[in-house]
């Protein structure tokens, strides 16, 4: 299944999406907000947010592939391991 908002609404990426048996769920131009369509945007916002965090992936010095990808990987255990002990002390 594939979110998206109103400036993908067009029958066109519909159609290309069910040609390959992904489910789209388009929010329609001129339907009133509230559809429940940003709560699912909001996790990938704030993903990509938090990994901004990080200078190295802001912009990409490196040429090499496999060293930025490690870079990424380290950025992204470090917000699991950040979320993951906030909610911990939560509970606590």
């Amino acid at each position: 299944m594939v979110y998206a908002d109103r400036g993908y609404d067009h029958d066109k990426y519909r159609r290309l999406l069910r040609k390959k048996g992904i489910r789209p769920k388009i929010a329609r131009r001129g339907s009133p907000h509230g559809s429940g369509r940003g709560v699912y945007r909001w996790v990938v916002e704030q993903t990509l947010a938090l990994l901004h965090w990080f200078g190295r992936l802001r912009i990409r010095w490196e040429r090499r592939d496999d060293i930025h990808e490690a870079f990424l990987m380290l950025a992204c255990d470090i917000i699991c391991w950040r979320r993951l002990r906030r909610t911990l002390r939560q509970e606590l």
